[in-house]
């Protein structure tokens, strides 16, 4: 059956949601094959048979699906022959918790560093949505945050130092080989390198050599993407 996938977009064919990139990942890890169709916030009421307005959603022949976590999931148990997201049950809970930890912790770190830079790409229809949303849930204008964004660098640090000291130990933040664990982080890490004019990385960071061996997968699908940093 066709799998379609149905993406938050921004100008140059960006994608506004780390989540996408989780489940982009994840199809890629599974070897399944889907067709991308992207949607702005203007048009949203593409997505109302998903019965809520969300992305990422996956459409599976009649399944329909949301949140890139429950996608992963059924990804995993409906093609079980396919090389495997999360190698076992504990490991899958275990994914879990990161995805939780990332939601949590790591992106609300990184929106505030980088969601004044995300306007400059956003659609020209889509603009006064975006001002007016991220305003009302930062409680300042867009210009303001930025201009206070180094007080946040350091919990943005905070947010990092775990997989900084798993990437010193191990190639992977699941080991050996890549998981959904580490589609997880690369979601979120790859949305400001497409995003944001301002490279959050420094280039002899573990997390960035990480970042790199992420690019490089499935014959540098990530790397493949239209990057803002030069990084």
């Amino acid at each position: 059956m066709a799998i379609t996938l149905y993406e938050l977009v921004a100008r140059e064919d960006r994608r506004l949601s780390p989540f996408c990139w989780r489940t982009r990942m994840a199809l890629k890890h599974k070897g399944l094959e889907a067709t991308i169709e992207p949607i702005s916030y203007s048009n949203k009421e593409r997505i109302k048979f998903s019965g809520q307005d969300r992305v990422p959603i996956l459409v599976d022949g009649k399944t329909v699906v949301t949140d890139s976590w429950r996608i992963a999931g059924y990804l995993e148990d409906t093609y079980p022959k396919q090389p495997s997201l999360f190698g076992g049950a504990s490991a899958r809970g275990e994914a879990l918790f990161i995805n939780r930890w990332a939601d949590a912790n790591l992106n609300p770190a990184i929106i505030r560093l980088i969601v004044r830079e995300m306007y400059d790409l956003v659609l020209p229809e889509d603009r006064d949505y975006f001002v007016r949303s991220r305003e009302a849930r930062f409680g300042m204008p867009l210009d303001q945050l930025h201009a206070t964004r180094d007080q946040h660098w350091d919990a943005f640090e905070r947010a990092l130092l775990p997989i900084r000291q798993v990437v010193s130990e191990q190639p992977y933040i699941c080991g050996t080989a890549p998981g959904y664990g580490d589609y997880i982080v690369f979601g979120s890490l790859q949305w400001p390198r497409l995003m944001a004019a301002t490279e959050l990385l420094k280039r002899d960071d573990p997390v960035y050599a990480w970042r790199e061996r992420m690019l490089g997968l499935f014959d540098g699908y990530g790397r493949s993407a239209p990057a803002r940093t030069p990084g």
